[in-house]
């Protein structure tokens, strides 16, 4: 999946977020959107997402050839964020369920093997609403990355895990991660966009 930037700029009111902002986002070539909290980065993933609409500029999406509206966007991105909510009701092997009736999983993955992946065994029957914020993080990531989708959004996905967790994180990504577009927001911490091979400074589109 191939996402073009044209000039995109977000305001709210009359104070604007970021202005002019231009990337081509492609197989083979992550791209990391690079600034602090509160700069404007997970809106700028919501724009490629499709999710938030622009206040200037144009945004156009590629897929096998031939361009893809906005309205379908969504049927092939997969997204990990904190503020990402899973359903605490569920327990783990509830979640995965779920979610991949909704997505298919890479490699045709069944059940047993994602929790395995997931490093939660011993939780695969516990309700999430008892998991800890690492163990979300954990979940949230593996929803997203082994989702066999052609776009993967991944904002601050090193949040609340620890060293560990960061490895296995990584592992992840060089085995799932090498035929997908991907996109990383990041507070400059070097683990989570390892792998990217261009960036964007926020700042630099806050003039």
């Amino acid at each position: 999946m191939y996402v073009s930037l044209n000039q995109i700029s977000k305001r709210y009111n009359f104070n604007y977020i970021f202005k002019e902002v231009n990337a081509r986002i492609e197989p083979g070539n992550p791209l990391v959107i690079l600034g602090p909290n509160g700069s404007g980065k997970s809106t700028l993933l919501g724009i490629i997402s499709g999710h938030i609409p622009a206040s200037g500029g144009k945004i156009s999406w590629e897929l096998n050839g031939g361009s893809l509206e906005d309205s379908l966007v969504y049927q092939q991105i997969s997204l990990a964020a904190p503020y990402l909510e899973l359903i605490e009701d569920f327990t783990l092997e509830e979640q995965i369920r779920f979610h991949f009736q909704l997505k298919p999983s890479a490699e045709g993955l069944k059940l047993p093997e994602i929790v395995r992946l997931s490093g939660l065994e011993k939780a695969r029957h516990r309700k999430i609403h008892y998991f800890s914020s690492g163990m979300k993080q954990r979940l949230k990531l593996v929803l997203a990355i082994l989702s066999d989708v052609p776009l993967l959004l991944l904002d601050e996905p090193l949040s609340n895990l620890d060293a560990s967790g960061a490895d296995w994180y990584a592992g992840l990504i060089k085995r799932f991660g090498s035929s997908k577009s991907i996109v990383v927001c990041s507070n400059h911490q070097e683990k989570e966009h390892f792998f990217c091979t261009q960036s964007i400074q926020i700042s630099d589109y806050q003039k």
